[in-house]
């Protein structure tokens, strides 16, 4: 029976943890703040800037929240990525996924400073995490890092699995699973026999948007799973790529959907503005 790893505990551990490190940013003038931009009306969309909204206010990072409608072109909304990167009070941007059909999100968020790219998606930022520097790193594969940590699993020399090729989750996990020495498979749709892969995994993370890609037969004894999706059942409710209920008897740890990794995503997010607002304040020195 698999420990779990609660990401919810976690999250609110660290965001306390927070609070105290920017009551003392505060004492020395540095005030992080997040503007996040949200596009037209996708209704998903919505609640996850509310909920990002909401957490800032829970840490003491000021957030600003800037809704532009459906309609907006390219062009508009460049502009306003570059009034904030122009902005000396604001630390990261973030503009919300996804954007209009009429938008190219590459432009976009190649528009966005590297310096201020919470989300770590800008191209500097990726390149960064690729050869080992620093840099901001997707919160997704952060917050499962800082999972591991928290839960004593060592990864160094482990056989790991990241089964997708997202640029949001599977290629930036591989690329921080490597930075902590694990030996490192990704697997995608176009994988031929993704069982004889993950039989062999000592740790296997799982972001496909697909229900029970991960099943019992397909993970070893002891293995340590990580569920990144997140769907609905025939009845309406919330659950990932494993297949749970099975794969918990097996694994030697599991993250539950919901309330394993989502909380941490937004945890990352807000320590990577953090982290944003301290190196802003150094380069001003």
């Amino acid at each position: 029976m698999a420990t779990i790893m609660d990401g919810k505990a976690l999250s609110l551990k660290l965001k306390e943890q927070m609070k105290q490190r920017i009551a003392q940013l505060k004492q020395q003038g540095i005030n992080p703040k997040l503007v996040v931009v949200l596009v037209g009306d996708n209704s998903a969309s919505q609640v996850y800037v509310r909920n990002k909204h909401k957490s800032c206010g829970e840490v003491g990072i000021e957030s600003e929240v800037i809704t532009m409608p459906e309609q907006t072109t390219q062009q508009e909304l460049l502009e306003v990525v570059e009034r904030l990167n122009q902005d000396e009070t604001v630390d990261g941007i973030l503009v919300q996924l996804p954007l209009p059909k009429q938008i190219d999100e590459k432009t976009v968020l190649r528009s966005i400073l590297p310096e201020k790219d919470v989300d770590g998606f800008h191209p500097v930022n990726v390149g960064l995490l690729s050869i080992g520097d620093e840099c901001f790193a997707p919160a997704t594969p952060s917050g499962i890092i800082a999972m591991f940590q928290e839960y004593g699993i060592d990864i160094a020399g482990k056989n790991c699995v990241v089964i997708g090729r997202s640029n949001i989750v599977g290629k930036p996990m591989a690329a921080l699973l490597l930075k902590n020495n694990a030996t490192v498979t990704i697997c995608h749709s176009k994988t031929e026999d993704l069982a004889s892969y993950t039989r062999r995994a000592d740790v296997v993370i799982v972001a496909t948007g697909r229900r029970h890609t991960l099943t019992a037969e397909r993970v070893k004894e002891g293995a340590v799973v990580v569920d990144v999706g997140m769907n609905r059942n025939e009845q309406g409710k919330l659950c990932g790529d494993v297949d749970y209920e099975e794969v918990k008897e097996k694994a030697s740890f599991i993250t539950p959907v919901p309330g394993g990794v989502g909380p941490m995503t937004i945890t990352e997010l807000l320590e990577n503005t953090i982290q944003a607002a301290q190196r802003h304040h150094r380069a001003e020195k």
